[in-house]
């Protein structure tokens, strides 16, 4: 007890407050999370590090330009030829077709639950929706395998049931529990201030919500549909499974593609280890890599824009 009263003293002498246990447990606490937050960026560097050393060799050999502009993807002909761009284009088709069916299902359903459902609905309907975010990747994949390639084969006359718009609707699918979630969070986080003030001005429930609610939550729902984007463009499993694995340029939503990350989910286990078409299957992972950073860079700049607006 003395010992406690001297160091109280002592801090009170020194200008500094006593240091009771609560502060003594907040300073823990905030050195914990300070660790965890190092750890995560820590992981992060390690992993650019990682891509850096084995993908960065593909290119004393391989012009960059014919890297990126290449229009053949042949790893295993003589020579080789390692063209990405039919894979890059696979990719960017495969996700903006799986962004348009998916934002604008999500947020749609966002609203619903936000503005429009009773709340017995909401309850029901809510861990239903994001019950889907649980279901495994390959479980989807065998779904558009089984059920929804025979239907675009038979009914639409596809040449093959695994091509682009298999792999948009199963991307698309996937993408939408995550879109609704944040985009729900966002509108949930609207002051209610807003919608009264509007109600009472006159406007109805749906003018209130197109031109106040969704206006006031649009950085979070721009920020939902950039991890929607992310995890559409970064999935691997399902666009192995159903979209056909062709490394062409899709002139139809009917034509196979092949993008990057079926490329490499498909071919890292035949490259040889260290050898050319090893360095360039990580390559193709840095160009991934870079996309889903450029996805991240995009929604926080929509955020930190709007805020500063509101401000």
């Amino acid at each position: 007890m003395q010992m406690q009263q001297a160091n109280g003293l002592i801090n009170k002498a020194k200008g500094r407050p006593p240091r009771t246990a609560g502060s003594l447990r907040e300073a823990i606490i905030r050195r914990l999370l300070g660790a965890a937050a190092a750890c995560s960026l820590l992981f992060l560097a390690l992993i650019v590090i990682f891509l850096c050393l084995e993908g960065l060799p593909a290119f004393q050999h391989l012009p960059i330009s014919e890297f990126f502009l290449g229009m053949d993807w042949y790893p295993t002909s003589e020579p080789a030829e390692f063209g990405i761009f039919p894979l890059i284009a696979g990719s960017a088709v495969v996700t903006l077709l799986a962004s348009a069916l998916a934002i604008p299902l999500g947020v749609m359903t966002a609203v619903w639950l936000t503005e429009i459902a009773p709340s017995s609905l909401r309850r029901i309907c809510k861990p239903f929706i994001e019950l889907l975010a649980a279901i495994p990747s390959v479980v989807i994949g065998l779904f558009g395998m089984v059920v929804i390639a025979p239907i675009l084969q038979n009914y639409f006359g596809a040449d093959t049931g695994l091509n682009l718009l298999n792999a948009g609707l199963m991307l698309a699918f996937m993408s939408v529990p995550t879109i609704c979630s944040v985009s729900e969070d966002s509108l949930y986080a609207v002051p209610p201030a807003l919608r009264e003030a509007s109600l009472a001005l006159g406007a109805t429930r749906w003018q209130t919500t197109w031109r106040v609610v969704l206006p006031a939550a649009f950085s979070g729902i721009g920020t939902a549909c950039m991890l929607g984007m992310s995890r559409s463009i970064g999935e691997t499993m399902v666009v192995l499974m159903v979209a056909g694995g062709a490394g062409i340029i899709p002139i139809s939503i009917f034509d196979p593609v092949r993008p990057m990350p079926a490329a490499i989910a498909a071919e890292i286990a035949e490259a040889p280890f260290q050898g050319e078409h090893y360095y360039v299957l990580f390559a193709i992972g840095i160009v991934l890599f870079a996309f889903t950073m450029l996805f991240n860079i995009i929604a926080q700049h929509i955020t930190e824009n709007n805020k500063r607006v509101a401000d």
